[in-house]
């Protein structure tokens, strides 16, 4: 009897799990489904405003070098670079935006992502090495980000390949699809789209205050349901045999970040790690170049409910930026050392002096592209 009892306990317990997965799982279908309605609700605002407010909205990034430190700031203040490329290839499907102004907007928000880990770092700031350690971990990713800019920011100036390399890639696409871009998600959030505009009785700034309320909401609960998930049944396994290696490591955090489409939550949960000691410095910088590319996702999946070419173009920009990135700095050892060696020397120095750390994000992700932007519009 007492082991018949036992069999039904664990057989109500099993029910039990299978149940909360059930629902964790479908409320991040809802979740997901609502944020690429929210996409389409607003390339539908954008295509129903007059050229006055379209015109206006363009001339907060008028050229490459304003849409650079707008995607830097933009990033900064929303705390997510997925809501920000969300928005540029939104903007840019609606024909709103040119892709050349696009491109430097994408490249800055990979600046900015890197903002939450380093705030994120400044929880351990009251404990000396554990800060330094933390505080060097952030940071590497914001000198990659800030040296793959200034790398390449000047060459797509001069040539435009990234628009050249993406707007190849979406236009093969393009034919495979045999339209302007076959979007099995447009035809799915489509209907429910045009339902909410019809409701709303074609009012632009109804729809497209809803569709960013939307957005929003979408995101921050996407990324907790994600988090979850997928995060609290893998926490346990960052350790040294998942970043035993560099390639390892890159592919580990390519893939966690396309699983929980918030490279922000996957950098920032390394923090912590490497402030007790547990993943390294060296460990951990490969791990954020592969969070760069997995971030990715998100603009993929906003281009594919767009479903425009020169949408898909800027998505598959972002992805080229972070690759291209890559295979530039990661290879040449003496290129791959400085944001290593910028961040460790930082951390030290921030380690004596503690207020180094707020002015550094205070005046590097707020203040330079603020000041940039008033001073280049």
């Amino acid at each position: 009897m007492s082991d018949s009892g036992e069999t039904q306990t664990q057989r109500g317990t099993a029910i039990s799990i299978w149940q909360s997965t059930g629902a964790r799982l479908l409320t991040l279908l809802l979740l997901l489904y609502g944020f690429l309605v929210s996409i389409g609700m607003l390339g539908k605002a954008f295509k129903m405003f007059s050229g006055g407010f379209v015109d206006g909205l363009i001339a907060s990034a008028s050229n490459p070098l304003l849409g650079l430190f707008v995607g830097v700031l933009a990033t900064t203040l929303v705390q997510s670079s997925s809501t920000t490329t969300s928005l540029v290839v939104a903007l840019v499907g609606s024909g709103g935006m040119p892709i050349d102004t696009a491109i430097p907007i994408v490249m800055g928000a990979n600046i900015g992502t890197s903002v939450t880990n380093t705030l994120v770092s400044l929880g351990h700031i009251g404990r000396g090495g554990e800060f330094e350690r933390a505080f060097a971990a952030s940071t590497v990713h914001d000198f990659f980000n800030i040296l793959a800019v200034i790398v390449l920011f000047p060459l797509q100036m001069a040539t435009n390949f990234l628009g050249t390399l993406s707007s190849q890639l979406a236009n093969l696409f393009a034919e495979v699809g045999g339209m302007t871009f076959a979007s099995p998600l447009k035809a799915v959030t489509g209907p429910a789209v045009k339902a909410v505009a019809q409701l709303l009785d074609g009012h632009p700034w109804t729809l497209l205050i809803l569709a960013l309320v939307i957005m929003f909401a979408s995101l921050r609960y996407l990324v907790v349901a994600l988090k979850s998930i997928v995060l609290g049944r893998v926490e346990a396994f960052f350790d040294r045999t998942l970043f035993a290696n560099a390639g390892r490591a890159m592919l580990f955090g390519l893939f966690i970040t396309v699983l929980v489409q918030s490279s922000s939550i996957t950098t920032s949960l390394a923090v912590p790690l490497a402030g007790a000691g547990i993943l390294t410095l060296i460990q951990i910088f490969p791990y954020t170049l592969g969070t760069n590319i997995g971030t990715t996702i998100t603009a993929m999946l906003a281009a594919l409910a767009v479903g425009e070419i020169s949408a898909v173009t800027v998505a598959f920009a972002h992805l080229f930026f972070n690759i291209c990135g890559i295979v530039l700095i990661w290879p040449v050892p003496a290129i791959r050392r400085i944001p290593l060696r910028l961040a460790e020397s930082f951390a030290a120095i921030a380690a004596n002096h503690r207020w180094m750390a707020i002015a550094y994000i205070l005046v590097c992700f707020y203040a330079v592209p603020f000041a940039a932007i008033l001073l280049l519009r």
